[in-house]
């Protein structure tokens, strides 16, 4: 198998702190790598010297902006909502430009005909719609992800959420994206596969490095990846978690770059990939 596009490398000057970031992991041998620090400032800088961008295929699971001091339902117990810091935002304008900058330089950093799967709920999935419609996105799909056995609503004056939406989009309207039709219809017992995923949440054995608020199954992530890319080609995660992403693309022999701002999730993605 060649070597990606793009070999990250150490950024020079590198300060620990909001500023700075670093190349936390590498294996040249599999073509994994994950950054550490701030995903605009990284993706700016491979932008720079990537003008017409090296990744095959993005998986965005950006903050939702859940953290409202509110309450949910784990583990049959009351819990709170918030995540984290990084997952609070001072209102929808200051979220929608984040979302912005961020999806901008996705665009810039996929290839011609690369495309985007980006995750979310009615909390910031039409913010998202908007903004890759506003960029030039070619819309391709809206993927309905179905969670079995979901948490109760505990305050019984809303329907159970069960689903999470991801918008599928290629780069612009002249990309020629590439989908793996028979490879979906194969996983679908021999049947076009359709755009509602059932698929549960993170086994236990996936979560015995650490546990990440807003992990995404492998199973999710095998079926996006083999659907829209091929061997060797390079996927980018810009909020990379646990790297979820990692681990799905090297089983299946892609290039992987994650970026991750929360230290202790890039100890945990470390573990993973290692």
């Amino acid at each position: 198998m060649n070597s990606p596009t793009y070999v990250p490398e150490e950024p020079a000057g590198y300060q620990s702190g909001p500023s700075g970031y670093r190349l936390a992991f590498q294996d040249p041998s599999r073509g994994a790598y994950l950054y550490h620090g701030n995903c605009i400032e990284v993706m700016e800088a491979i932008s720079r010297n990537h003008p017409d961008g090296c990744f095959d295929m993005i998986f965005a699971d950006p903050p939702y902006g859940l953290s409202n001091d509110g309450f949910t339902c784990v583990a049959g117990q009351m819990a709170s909502v918030n995540k984290g810091t990084w997952d609070k935002f001072a209102g929808l304008r200051e979220y929608e430009q984040f979302t912005h900058a961020w999806l901008s330089l996705s665009q810039r950093l996929l290839k011609k005909d690369g495309t985007i799967w980006v995750s979310g709920t009615r909390h910031n999935i039409f913010t998202i719609g908007h903004v890759l419609g506003s960029l030039g996105f070619k819309l391709l799909n809206d993927i309905v992800w179905e969670k079995p056995n979901p948490p109760p609503n505990l305050s019984r004056r809303y329907f159970t959420h069960s689903t999470e939406i991801i918008i599928w989009a290629a780069k612009n309207s002249k990309s020629r994206h590439r989908f793996n039709y028979e490879a979906m219809r194969e996983e679908n017992s021999g049947k076009q596969m359709r755009s509602i995923w059932k698929i549960s949440p993170p086994r236990l054995l996936e979560r015995q490095s650490g546990r990440h608020p807003t992990q995404k199954p492998l199973a999710l992530l095998r079926r996006i990846i083999v659907a829209s890319t091929t061997t060797g080609d390079f996927v980018l995660d810009p909020f990379a978690g646990t790297s979820t992403t990692g681990v799905a693309s090297l089983e299946l022999g892609r290039f992987y770059c994650g970026i991750e701002s929360e230290n202790d999730f890039v100890n945990l993605s470390i573990q993973r990939l290692a």
